[in-house]
C-alpha cells in the first residue's frame, strides 16, 4: 500500500468540487452569453454536424457537434452538457465510489466541449488550468477493473507517479507566475509598488480589498517581496526529499492563495490551486499512519532530513531574501525593501536556472518511478501481484514521461527561448498536434499591473433622447455605482463582468462582442438583461446607447486628497473619454457589422424547434432555474453536497 491513499482521495474530492463550481457557474450564464439571443451565440460557432469520429475530432473537438442527432440546438446542447457536469461532479463529491476514471473522463470531455465554443468568455487561464488538471485527474482516478483470480484494490502503486504530475503542474504554475512579473519589465513589479495599485484595479475586489488598499506603502512593498519568495524560490522545495520542507512550501502556498481569496474574487482559480497543493502532502498529514510499520527511534539520518535540513534551507532562504531585496529595519519601525539586482542579472539567472528546473523534474520523476517499481517487487507477496503492479507502474510511468515532455514545450516557450530550443523538435510537434485538447499549457498571472493611475471602467448608459435622460446600466458585480459595496462572488465567475474589465483596458474594436451587447440592450433582450443588476428601461427599450470610460479609485480614510474620501461611497470616479459613440438600433454601421456576425440579416440564426424528449426536459429545467444569482446558486449546490457527505460520514 502506498502512503498517498488518503491524499489521493482528498485530491479527487476537491477536483469534484471544483468541477461542480465550474459547470454550475457557466450553466446559469448560458442563455445570456451563448444563447440564440445572447451576446455571442454559440450556434454560430458550430457549423457542421459530426457524422464520424474523424469529423468529431477535426478542428475543435466538441460533443456539441452531436447535438443535431439528439434533436437539440447548440444552446440546449450546452445546457445539457453543463447539467451533465453538475450531476456527475455532485455524484463524485458525495460518493467515493463515483470518483473513478469514467466519471472524471466524462467531466473533462464535457468541459473541453464547452471550452471549444466559449470564445472570449472562456479564454481564461483558470479554464485551461482546469482542463490540464482535469486530464491529470483521469490518470489519478482509480480504474475499477475486475480480473478473475485477482483481488484488486482501488489504490495502486503508481499513485505516487500520477500525483507527481500534479506537483509538476503546480510548480510550473507558481514558478511562471512569479517569473513573468519580472520578465515583463513592468515598473510596478520592479519597484515593489504593484500592490499599491492591485487591490483597487483587480477585476472584482472584495470589501476587504478596500481596507488592504489603505495599508502603508512599506507593508505593501514587503508583501510584494513575500509574493516573489512564495512564487519563485519556494516552489523548488516541492521536490525536496525532506518532508518538513515540502510542508513549509505547502503552507506558504496556502498563505498566498488564502490572501488572494480574501481580497479578490478570482472564481474557482485559487481553490483549484489549493487543490493542486494537496500533491505536496501525504497520508500522515491527514492522520493516516501505517500500523504495519513499527515505530523506531530516530536515526542520525532521519534527524538530519527531518529537522536540521529544513532549518538550514529555510535559514539560507531567509538570508538570501534579505540580501536580494535589501531588507532593513528602519528607526521608525518600518521595513525598507528594494530589489537588489538588475534586469540583466535576473535574465541571466533565469537563463541559467531554467535547464536546472528540467533536470530537477527529470530526477524527481525518475526517483518516484524507481521507488515505485522497487516497492512492487519487494512489498507485494504474490508473484501475480508483483507482475501486475509492476506492469501498471511501467505503463503509467510511460504516460508520466510523455506528459512531462509535452509540458516542457509551453513551460520553456513562455519563459526562456534558449531552454525552449533544448526541447526535441518531435516533442514540440506532438504538443502542436495535441494542442486542441489543452493537455498542457503555459501560465503566468498578473504579468503587468494594469490601472496605474486609476482603474478603467466602461459605463453604459441608455436614453430615449440624445440630449437628456441618460440612465446607467449597473452590472451585478463590477464597479459602477460608487456607493455599491464590492461583492463577494467567488467561486462563481460572472464572465460578462470579467470581460467588461478587459474591454476597459482597450477599445471596443478589440472586443467585438461589445457591439453585440449594445444591440441586445437596445432591444431589451431578456436573457442578456438577466446578467445585469438592473434594467433602467423596463417598459420599452432605450432608443440610444452610449458608453463612457471612467477611472475609478477606492475612497480612503487616510488620504490627504479629500476628493477621494467619503464616508458613504466605496469608490470615486472621474470621466476620461468616450468609449463608444451614441448608437441606435438602426445605426447603419452597426447593422452592417451585426449582419456580418450573423446576429441579423440572411445569416441570422434560424431558431430550431427542439422536439426530442431530452431537449424538452433540458428546456423545462432551464425554465425552472433561469439565470439566478451565481454565488447563492453555487453555495446551495455545494452546501447540499457537503451535507450529504456529513450524513454519510456520521450516520452510514
Amino acid at each position: 500500500m502506498t502512503d498517498v491513499q488518503k491524499t489521493r482521495d482528498v485530491f479527487l474530492w476537491c477536483m469534484s468540487v471544483i468541477y461542480l463550481f465550474a459547470f454550475a457557474s457557466l450553466y446559469i450564464q448560458i442563455p445570456g452569453l451563448y444563447g440564440n439571443n445572447g451576446v455571442i451565440p454559440a450556434e454560430l460557432k458550430i457549423n457542421t454536424e459530426a457524422n464520424s469520429w474523424q469529423e468529431l475530432l477535426d478542428g475543435q473537438p466538441t460533443l456539441l457537434k452531436l447535438t443535431p442527432k439528439l434533436g437539440l440546438d447548440v444552446q440546449t446542447g450546452m445546457d445539457l452538457l453543463c447539467l451533465g457536469g453538475i450531476v456527475i461532479s455532485l455524484f463524485c463529491m458525495i460518493s467515493k465510489g463515483g470518483r473513478d476514471i469514467v466519471s472524471f473522463t466524462l467531466l473533462w470531455m464535457l468541459y473541453l466541449s464547452l471550452y471549444q465554443v466559449g470564445q472570449s468568455f472562456m479564454w481564461f487561464q483558470w479554464d485551461i488550468l482546469l482542463l490540464e488538471a482535469g486530464f491529470l485527474t483521469i490518470l489519478i482516478a482509480p480504474f475499477k477493473l475486475n480480473i478473475p483470480g485477482l483481488r484488486l484494490s482501488s489504490y495502486h502503486r503508481h499513485d505516487k507517479i500520477t500525483m507527481w504530475l500534479v506537483k509538476w503542474l503546480l510548480f510550473r504554475l507558481m514558478f511562471a507566475s512569479g517569473v513573468v512579473k519580472l520578465t515583463s519589465k513592468c515598473p510596478t513589479w520592479w519597484k515593489l509598488t504593484a500592490l499599491t495599485h492591485h487591490f483597487e484595479t483587480q477585476c472584482i475586489p472584495t470589501p476587504l480589498a478596500w481596507f488592504c488598499h489603505s495599508f502603508p506603502d512599506w507593508f505593501l512593498k514587503l508583501s510584494v517581496v513575500v509574493t516573489y519568495v512564495i512564487e519563485i524560490p519556494i516552489p523548488f522545495l516541492f521536490f525536496a526529499p525532506a518532508r518538513g520542507l515540502r510542508l513549509f512550501a505547502f503552507w506558504a502556498q496556502v498563505l498566498l492563495q488564502v490572501a488572494i481569496i480574501l481580497t479578490g474574487n478570482y472564481n474557482f482559480f485559487n481553490l483549484l490551486t489549493l487543490t493542486l497543493c494537496v500533491s505536496l502532502l501525504d497520508d500522515k498529514f491527514f492522520g493516516q499512519v501505517d500500523k504495519k510499520k513499527k515505530k523506531s527511534s530516530w536515526s542520525i539520518l532521519s534527524i538530519l532530513a527531518g529537522v536540521i535540513a529544513p532549518v538550514v534551507v529555510i535559514g539560507y532562504l531567509g538570508f538570501m531574501v534579505v540580501k536580494m531585496f535589501k531588507i532593513q529595519l528602519m528607526k521608525d519601525n518600518t521595513i525598507h525593501t528594494e530589489i537588489g539586482f538588475s534586469e540583466k542579472q535576473f535574465f541571466q539567472w533565469l537563463e541559467l536556472i531554467m535547464p536546472y528546473t528540467i533536470i530537477i523534474g527529470i530526477v524527481s520523476l525518475a526517483y518516484e518511478v524507481l521507488i515505485t517499481i522497487i516497492r512492487c517487487i519487494v512489498e507485494e507477496k504474490k508473484s501475480t501481484m508483483k507482475i501486475w503492479s509492476a506492469v501498471q507502474s511501467i505503463i503509467f510511468a510511460g504516460v508520466a514521461v510523455a506528459m512531462f515532455g509535452l509540458s516542457l514545450v509551453p513551460f520553456t516557450r513562455g519563459l526562456d527561448a534558449k531552454s525552449y530550443g533544448l526541447v526535441w523538435p518531435s516533442v514540440r510537434e506532438w504538443h502542436s498536434n495535441l494542442d486542441t485538447f489543452r493537455l498542457t499549457d503555459s501560465y503566468g498571472l498578473f504579468r503587468v499591473m494594469t490601472g496605474v493611475g486609476g482603474r478603467p471602467e466602461v459605463v453604459i448608459e441608455g436614453s430615449y433622447s440624445m440630449d437628456k435622460g441618460w440612465k446607467e446600466y449597473d452590472f451585478l458585480y463590477k464597479p459602477g455605482n460608487v456607493a455599491t459595496r464590492p461583492p463577494v462572488v467567488a467561486p462563481h465567475q460572472p464572465r460578462l463582468d470579467w470581460q467588461m474589465w478587459f474591454a476597459a483596458l482597450g477599445n471596443y474594436q478589440q472586443n467585438p462582442w461589445f457591439v453585440n451587447l449594445v444591440y441586445r440592450l437596445l432591444t431589451n433582450q431578456k436573457e442578456v438583461l438577466e446578467l445585469l443588476h438592473n434594467n433602467p428601461f423596463p417598459g420599452k427599450p432605450p432608443k440610444y446607447i452610449r458608453a463612457t470610460l471612467y477611472h475609478y479609485h477606492f475612497t480612503t480614510s487616510n488620504t490627504k486628497n479629500t476628493k477621494l474620501f467619503s464616508k458613504r461611497n466605496w469608490w470615486s470616479r472621474e470621466k476620461k473619454s468616450e468609449y463608444i459613440s451614441i448608437l441606435s438600433k438602426d445605426e447603419p454601421t452597426m447593422m452592417q457589422y451585426l449582419e456580418h456576425e450573423g446576429i441579423l440579416g440572411k445569416n441570422k440564426i434560424k431558431v430550431k424547434t427542439v422536439t426530442s424528449v431530452i431537449g424538452k426536459g433540458v428546456k423545462y429545467i432551464r425554465s425552472l432555474v433561469g439565470q439566478p444569482e451565481g454565488f447563492k446558486f453555487l453555495m446551495s449546490l455545494f452546501g447540499s453536497g457537503l451535507l450529504i457527505n456529513v450524513i454519510n460520514c456520521f450516520i452510514f
